[in-house]
């Protein structure tokens, strides 16, 4: 029994700590002022009847602070990229001279900061969400243990384990989001 406790709180933290990457990953994503290849991350691109991400038919790179550059490795690409950013609604409009694509930011206003720092928000508690869906998962394993014989002191010794792992990357969560609003929010 002692093992399956043990087994049930390490896929516990296991996917707990999944959860912390893909959040990791979603903030990446949320531009901060500064540019960054991976702000394109996700982006896919109709390639030959197929959709590719954006990275696997193009080099993207880090022209200045506030300009991306795309070159793509196929001359005919330059369009489907193009229509590719457009549908995404990222807040920036491609700038194509048939060989390169620029990306300019612009300065973020502070509605716009205050807007990005609410959908960091959102995805700060979806991570939420799913850890405590985790937690609720690894508590129903163990009450399946007490009722098959485990000792209702083992069972709550074991919840409570389980709530500490939880409590430690609710944590995390807010020391993510504490960070990226900080670096949104900073002009």
């Amino acid at each position: 029994m002692v093992e399956e406790i043990t087994s049930i709180i390490a896929v516990a933290d296991d996917h707990m700590k999944k959860a912390i990457s893909h959040l990791e990953a979603e903030l990446v994503k949320i531009r901060a002022g500064k540019a960054n290849p991976q702000m394109l991350d996700g982006l896919v691109v109709d390639y030959y009847g197929s959709h590719v991400p954006i990275n696997q038919v193009a080099n993207v790179s880090v022209m200045d602070a506030r300009t991306l550059t795309i070159q793509p490795w196929e001359k005919n690409m330059v369009q489907p990229i193009e229509r590719a950013i457009i549908a995404a609604n990222i807040g920036v409009t491609p700038q194509g001279d048939g060989v390169m694509i620029r990306l300019s930011l612009p300065p973020l206003t502070e509605e716009r900061r205050k807007e990005l720092v609410k959908k960091c928000l959102v995805e700060g508690e979806h991570s939420k969400v799913t850890i405590r869906n985790i937690r609720r998962d690894a508590i129903e394993h163990i009450k399946k243990l007490q009722k098959n014989g485990l000792s209702e002191d083992a069972a709550k010794d074991a919840e409570d384990n389980v709530q500490e792992v939880t409590n430690k990357f609710i944590v995390l969560v807010e020391k993510h989001l504490v960070l990226k609003e900080k670096e949104i929010m900073s002009v």
